[in-house]
């Protein structure tokens, strides 16, 4: 790629000049908005520099080494994605236009990605500005409401033309889809390999956190978030409730069932070409936050529903993701599956799957990194 060069032009407010500090602010209050964008586990897999007056660095980073979920790094690239469309949408906010490349197209599990921003004569606030920090996932049951035609339209046209959106509304579709997650649940809480992840990911006791998930936005009741702390001690304990206790099951219907049911619909975006390179899973991460800012905007929670995605590519590459090669027979399974309710052939791609619906924001949340601590 041919390195952008940033023309000697001083960001204006008011049609007045700013001087170097005002524009090291500007940059500073765009970079506190796109620190807000989405990423799994609330990994927030980005450092930030300000390389100067119109130049920000992003560095990037996966988690494909000791996350089973990060596979090839695809869903850290897709936040990467978010984290660029929700600096873009940022941005416009300050009268400026963002542009990005990738600056090092050798090294997908260290990307670098350098951002260009320039004034713009009458460049209008992108309408999604607002919902860059209430944008949440509500990860409990929501109304079974209809979406309107209108709200339907906005977040298939919200995708973009390289993606196509495949709808699952009526109360047998959502069962369907219901009964994808339900199998990929059972591998997801009986995987020893997922066992750290799930461990790590959630703060006990809180409502928020700003590098994890609070207890209180994991959707289950107060007595079994208070068993799955106990539970959750060792994988020893958790094998022998999986075993013995039907552990899984109580965690399977509160987390993935009953909000399957509950909700106004499932939606699976599906890229129209196969994503190949480090740039097509950084466009699909824009595609998706794009989404999901539209949904915020249009008064609707959504969550994402990424594991049985995730258990596809595995079972598609031939890629083994346990010492226990039971799952891995799972995941195909669950891959055919899959492909039956989406009327899709094995060599045709999945990017994201998500549920949408009417219903109260999460009372209980993931904040943010301070931007002091994800600054490079």
């Amino acid at each position: 790629m041919l390195r952008l060069r940033a023309p000697e032009i001083r960001f204006t407010r008011n049609g007045k000049a700013m001087d170097t500090a005002m524009q090291h602010e500007t940059l500073q209050q765009i970079l506190e908005l796109a620190r807000w964008a989405p990423s799994g586990d609330n990994a927030q897999p980005w450092r930030f520099e300000i390389v100067d007056a119109q130049t920000i660095r992003i560095h990037g980073f996966d988690t494909r080494d000791h996350v089973l979920y990060d596979y090839d790094g695809r869903p850290s690239q897709i936040a990467h994605g978010a984290l660029i469309e929700t600096l873009r949408i940022a941005a416009s906010g300050f009268g400026l236009r963002s542009t990005w490349r990738i600056a090092s197209q050798s090294d997908a599990r260290n990307p670098v990605y350098e951002l260009l921003l320039q004034p713009e004569a009458g460049l209008v606030c992108d309408p999604l500005f607002a919902s860059i920090t209430t944008r949440s996932v509500q990860r409990r049951p929501m109304r079974t409401t209809a979406l309107a035609p209108a709200q339907r339209r906005a977040l298939t046209q919200a995708a973009g033309d390289r993606f196509s959106v495949q709808w699952f509304e009526s109360a047998q579709e959502r069962w369907r889809i219901g009964m994808v997650l339900w199998d990929s649940a059972l591998i997801r809480l009986t995987c020893p390999e997922a066992y750290p992840v799930h461990k790590a990911i959630i703060e006990w006791g809180a409502r928020y956190s700003h590098d994890r998930i609070p207890e209180q936005a994991v959707g289950v009741d107060r007595a079994t978030a208070r068993l799955m702390r106990f539970v959750m001690h060792s994988w020893p304990r958790v094998a022998f409730f999986n075993r013995f206790l039907m552990g899984t099951l109580v965690p399977r219907v509160q987390l993935d069932l009953l909000p399957a049911l509950m909700c106004a619909a499932h939606l699976l975006v599906r890229p129209n070409r196969p994503p190949l390179t480090l740039g097509d899973w950084v466009e699909t991460g824009i595609a998706w936050q794009r989404l999901w800012l539209t949904a915020t905007q249009q008064g609707l929670q959504l969550q994402p529903e990424m594991t049985p995605v995730i258990f596809r590519w595995y079972a598609r590459a031939g890629r083994s993701f346990s010492a226990q090669p039971l799952l891995f027979e799972k995941a195909g399974r669950l891959a055919e599956h899959f492909e039956r309710v989406a009327h899709a052939q094995p060599s045709q791609d999945f990017a994201f799957l998500a549920r949408v619906g009417h219903g109260r924001p999460a009372s209980s949340r993931s904040l943010r990194q301070s931007l002091a601590r994800l600054m490079r």
